[in-house]
């Protein structure tokens, strides 16, 4: 592949964007630049495409994006006689204008499509996937990575993410288009005029909230409650949805956070507008020292994942983990539910299974089944469209992933930040009126089932040399697995790839029901484990810790030596 003639294709051909053009100016005679521009192409799989906003097949431009809609377009005309779409986006730089550059392919093509009015959140296109019984869903999106990136996810029918089946056929049919002649186009404004490419309108977004509201447990005790919330949308989507949802179970006392109310995709005030880490909360931090509010809420860009701050009692702000919101909420709905006679008889609970494990030991008090899934949302998508397949849809009570993404219902069949925020303020209510915060609710879990420290490490192998490393340090350990980690005894070695079970007491193995993926577990004494996995996205290896002890300090003493042991196979 000839570089810089790649370059000068595009310099002569890309010119339906002005900042393309312009960009492609500025880096001429630039090797290195013009390299990192066009030395691969982005590859799409399950997550469709993400990169970095600019010019080259390296980025998310007007071009890529095409590229991989026209590919999207063949591959439904290839399974559909009649293909439809639904399409969303976010707050992100160019999300909405790829979004109609998208629309105008797609409606080329002669697929129906049906696109939302204004950006809204990622659940939201999940649910009009379902609405309107469409072949596939896009929504333009990057999540909570940095303001510089955009990304492009495609879902099935079902309203998850396309399996790996799905998108390795699409992204043949890609492959096969030319950037710049390969791409059918129709004028958008004419597409609309003609039915072809049909907004969405603020209806479907109320059935989509009546749906959410349908969660809620106790609305009297919320209204009642009197809850103080400050809440950040991030600059993303869940602004409007999120506030409505408050305000129809009762939440009235809701204080946005002014310098992130807004759509920015540049993020100003949050550089990295992921809910996982405390600089999110600054801002509503500040605001809290006059508001003395119960709960801080902040979604990301767009809307799939929630974080949270709770004040202690002394009104210092602790960040509770996505594995502890998910705890607290699986028992607050179990045991909600359970007291008003509305937890079937035969409820299911599930999470990815490198979440925390104390989620399963809350289930068996209530005598809820509990399943673990790979991670990846789109597992727990399927499991509930299995279920309603079989008429049972009403037996899910909720699924999460420690990533601090959450479901109740099965409205949408993605992690959904509207419903989890709705249901988290009405959990903080309802132990508002027992004199308990959220803190104080998570503590009582630990008292009651043992505490639980989850910790998750990366281990960063850049280049061609560190993609042999990472291989190196799988094959050793799977084919070599340690017999004792941290001083603990391995009891169990789960092989995710081999779907295989293997005890050290000699029992009979077991096969792992669940798609092959390299991953393996290490089950170890007392319910402590290890879990490792190669990132699907970077070049990393990450290591998935559970230690249980009798309080906090036991429980993080033993994580460190865990990972002190885990950095030890990373070496």
């Amino acid at each position: 592949m000839d570089i810089n003639a790649l370059y000068n294709e595009w310099l002569q051909k890309a010119t339906g964007d002005p900042d393309l053009t312009a960009e492609l100016e500025s880096i001429k005679g630039n090797d290195d630049e013009i390299l990192d521009r066009f030395y691969r192409s982005l590859e799409f799989g399950t997550a469709g495409l993400r990169g970095v906003i600019g010019a080259g097949t390296n980025r998310m431009n007007i071009y890529t994006v095409g590229r991989a809609t026209q590919g999207l377009a063949d591959f439904l005309n290839a399974h559909y006689d009649s293909p439809s779409i639904a399409i969303g986006y976010d707050s992100r730089i160019k999300s909405e204008y790829f979004s109609k550059e998208a629309a105008s392919i797609l409606a080329a093509n002669g697929i129906k499509v049906y696109l939302y009015d204004e950006l809204e959140p990622t659940p939201c296109l999940s649910f009009a996937i379902r609405h309107f019984h469409t072949s596939s869903g896009i929504i333009l999106t990057a999540s909570h990575n940095p303001a510089k990136y955009n990304g492009y996810k495609c879902y099935n029918p079902k309203g998850y993410q396309m399996t790996d089946e799905e998108a390795s056929e699409t992204y043949e049919f890609i492959q096969k288009v030319d950037y710049f002649t390969g791409i059918k186009k129709v004028d958008f404004d004419k597409a609309v005029a003609d039915g072809t490419i049909e907004y969405i309108g603020q209806d479907v977004i109320e059935l989509f909230l009546d749906e959410v509201q349908k969660q809620c447990i106790n609305p009297d005790i919320v209204k009642n409650a009197d809850l103080k919330v400050i809440y950040t949308p991030l600059n993303g989507t869940g602004n409007k949805p999120v506030r409505e949802i408050l305000d129809r179970i009762g939440v009235k006392n809701v204080y946005v956070v002014p310098e992130q109310e807004y759509p920015d995709g540049n993020f100003p005030t949050c550089p990295f507008p992921n809910p996982e880490i405390k600089q999110v909360f600054e801002l509503g931090l500040e605001m809290n020292k006059t508001i003395k509010a119960d709960l801080l809420l902040a979604t990301d860009p767009d809307c799939d994942r929630v974080g949270i701050a709770v004040p202690d009692d002394k009104g210092e702000p602790v960040l509770l983990s996505g594995n502890e919101v998910g705890a607290m909420l699986l028992n607050y709905i179990l045991s909600e539910r359970k007291a008003n006679g509305t937890l079937p008889s035969s409820a299911i609970a599930v999470k990815s299974f490198v979440s925390t494990d104390l989620a399963e030991v809350i289930a068996k008090k209530y005598n809820c089944t509990f399943k673990n899934l790979l991670t990846g949302f789109k597992y727990i998508g399927e499991l509930i469209t299995n279920l309603e397949a079989e008429g049972r849809a009403s037996d899910f009570v909720m699924g999460f992933e420690e990533s601090y993404g959450y479901l109740a219902g099965t409205h949408a069949r993605d992690k959904d930040a509207v419903v989890a925020s709705m249901l988290i303020c009405e959990m903080a209510a309802y132990y508002k009126t027992k004199n308990m915060n959220l803190v104080d609710v998570m503590n009582s879990l630990y008292d009651e089932f043992g505490y639980y420290a989850n910790v998750v490490e990366s281990y960063t192998f850049e280049g061609a040399a560190g993609m042999d490393k990472m291989a190196s340090i799988m094959d050793t350990l799977r084919t070599n697995p340690p017999k004792e980690i941290a001083g603990m005894a391995v009891t169990a070695v789960s092989d995710y790839e081999s779907s295989t079970i293997t005890y050290a007491d000699g029992s009979p193995s077991k096969t792992i029901d669940l798609p092959k993926s390299n991953v393996l577990a290490f089950d170890l004494t007392d319910g402590n484990k290890l879990i490792v996995r190669p990132s699907g996205t970077e070049p990393k290896i990450k290591a998935y810790i559970t230690a249980i002890g009798t309080d906090k300090n036991s429980a993080h003493n033993l994580a460190d030596t865990l990972v002190e042991a885990a950095g030890r196979f990373m070496e």
